[in-house]
């Protein structure tokens, strides 16, 4: 099977459509798949419920689905760098379902494992209970989190092989590897491709069984989101 397909835009073509469930990898801007979330808001798919630890900038990452309105929803534990964002949830225009950062994280490795759901002492007392099953454990209590599985999920990787397993870079695997296995269909964004047999096999962080399709992006723009600096 050629996982590898000539452009962002060929690869959502035929899979992504209105009311769906999309996770995108990242944290902030760093290990977004920038090409595939350019290439989804140029499909003018809407009512889409995005997954991300965050919902970028204002005219970066998921900021641009943002400014075009085609998120309806956003599953997310940090939305802070986003005046968009925060507008339409204020206008009641987006729903926000606040995730503490871990209990996000595991409910996309839950659902990348099979598993339906899973029950952790983050936020019992808090709003993110409500409406939730609470159950007692050793004297203590804990709330129920159903794990997520989207329809889609647009994954930031640095190199893959043709059969699609995959290394990250360093810090960018942040969320990448979780929303990956998470997904019914997973595409991936990379800055390499390489031949099989290329990657040693101790070295490779997912393997190909949780990819789908491939695109190459060999120059990322990568932006900071918050520059900081001092005096030399």
């Amino acid at each position: 099977m050629n996982k590898v397909y000539p452009s962002a835009q060929a690869a959502l073509q035929d899979i992504v459509r209105d009311g769906q469930s999309i996770a995108v990898g990242g944290f902030g801007l760093c290990g977004i798949p920038e090409a595939l979330i350019a290439a989804l808001r140029d499909t003018g798919v809407k009512d889409l419920t995005c997954i991300s630890n965050n919902a970028g900038v204002d005219d970066f990452g998921l900021g641009q689905l943002l400014a075009t309105r085609q998120i309806r929803k956003m599953i997310a534990s940090y939305v802070g760098e986003n005046k968009e964002f925060a507008r339409q949830f204020l206008a009641g225009e987006l729903e926000l379902e606040f995730t503490p950062q871990g209990t996000l994280a595991e409910k996309l490795r839950a659902g990348g494992a099979g598993i339906p759901a899973f029950f952790t002492k983050t936020g019992v007392g808090t709003v993110v209970a409500e409406g939730k099953e609470l159950r007692e454990f050793d004297g203590e209590q804990y709330v129920m989190e159903r794990s997520l599985t989207p329809d889609v999920s647009l994954v930031k990787a640095y190199i893959a092989d043709r059969s699609g397993n995959l290394v990250f870079n360093k810090t960018a695997r942040n969320f990448n590897p979780n929303v990956a296995a998470a997904g019914k269909i997973t595409v991936v964004e990379v800055e390499k491709i390489v031949e099989l047999g290329e990657l040693d096999p101790d070295q490779i962080h997912l393997p190909g069984i949780f990819v789908h399709r491939i695109v190459l992006n060999t120059a990322p723009e990568k932006r900071i989101e918050q520059r900081i600096t001092r005096p030399a």
